[in-house]
C-alpha cells in the first residue's frame, strides 16, 4: 500500500499567540487545583432579565466575587519568589479578565485588568466590558501594551512577565488579584483554565431552572481547598442576596419617569 506523504506548511506564531504560550509557560508552574459547587442563582437570573440593558454575566461574577475576597484574606494573596519565597497580600481585589477579539482576521486573546471591581457599581463593570469587547484594539492601551511585549524576543518577554509576577505593585496591575475565563455563552465550559494567577473563578452554563456550575481554580501554596470550598459557598449568598438587590436597583432606574 503506498503511503501519501501530506506536505503542511508553517505559521508563524502571532504576537497574541506569543502572549498566550508565555502565560501558559509561567502558568503551568502553579499547583493549581479546581474546586467547584452547583449553584442555584435563579433569583439572579430572574433580576437580570428585568433590566433593559443586562449586565454581562462576566460583570456580575467579577462584582461578585471581588465581594467575597473581602471576606477571605487569601484570595488577595500571592505567591512571590523574590527576595525570598513569601506571601504578599493587597488590601483590595482587581480582575484579570480575558477576552477574545477579531484582530488582523485572527481570532486573539487578550486581557485587561479592573481595579477594585468591589467598590464599582455593576453599570460602571458593564461599561469597562463593553469597550473592552467592541472598542477597537487599537484603541485599548492593554492591548497595545500586549501587542508590544509580543513582539519582543522569547527571552525579553519571559524575563519580563517573571519580573512583573514577582514584583507585588506590578503583579496586580498587568495580572490582578484573580482572575476570569469563561465561554459558557457558547454552551461550553473549561473544566481547568491555567493562568498564573493565585484564583480563577469559571462558570458553566446556566441552565433553564437557574443552576450553574461555579469552580475556584486555587493556587495551593497560597490557599487551600476547604478555604476555596467555603469562599464559594459565600459566593453564592452575595451572588442571590447583594447582586440580586443592585440589579433590582438598576431596572428601577431604568423604568421611565412616569411609570
Amino acid at each position: 500500500m503506498k503511503i501519501s506523504m501530506m506536505r503542511g506548511r508553517a505559521i508563524r506564531l502571532s504576537r497574541s499567540r506569543r502572549l498566550v504560550i508565555d502565560i501558559l509557560h509561567f502558568g503551568s508552574a502553579i499547583p493549581s487545583v479546581p474546586v467547584q459547587r452547583r449553584m442555584c442563582i435563579a433569583k439572579l437570573v430572574q433580576a437580570r432579565a428585568a433590566c433593559q440593558d443586562r449586565p454581562q454575566w462576566t460583570a456580575i461574577f467579577v462584582k461578585a466575587y471581588s465581594l467575597a475576597a473581602r471576606e477571605f484574606p487569601a484570595f488577595r494573596r500571592v505567591y512571590l519568589e523574590i527576595p525570598w519565597p513569601h506571601l504578599y497580600e493587597y488590601p483590595a481585589s482587581n480582575a484579570y479578565i480575558v477576552v477574545e477579539r477579531n484582530y488582523r482576521g485572527e481570532a486573539c486573546l487578550f486581557s485587561t485588568v479592573l481595579v477594585d471591581p468591589a467598590n464599582q457599581p455593576l453599570t460602571a463593570i458593564r461599561e469597562f466590558l463593553k469597550r473592552a469587547w467592541t472598542a477597537p484594539v487599537r484603541h485599548v492601551r492593554e492591548f497595545q501594551l500586549i501587542l508590544l511585549a509580543g513582539s519582543l524576543p522569547r527571552l525579553l518577554r519571559r524575563l519580563l512577565w517573571w519580573h512583573i509576577l514577582n514584583i507585588g505593585i506590578l503583579r496586580a496591575r498587568y495580572f490582578g488579584t484573580f482572575g476570569i475565563s469563561v465561554y459558557s455563552a457558547l454552551q461550553a465550559e473549561s473544566l481547568h483554565p491555567i493562568l498564573p494567577i493565585t484564583t480563577t473563578v469559571n462558570y458553566g452554563v446556566i441552565d433553564a431552572d437557574g443552576f450553574v456550575n461555579v469552580r475556584i481554580i486555587y493556587d495551593h501554596r497560597v490557599l487551600d481547598g476547604a478555604t476555596a470550598a467555603r469562599a464559594l459557598a459565600a459566593l453564592e449568598v452575595i451572588l442571590t442576596t447583594t447582586l440580586v438587590e443592585e440589579l433590582n436597583e438598576i431596572a428601577l432606574e431604568e423604568l421611565p419617569e412616569n411609570s
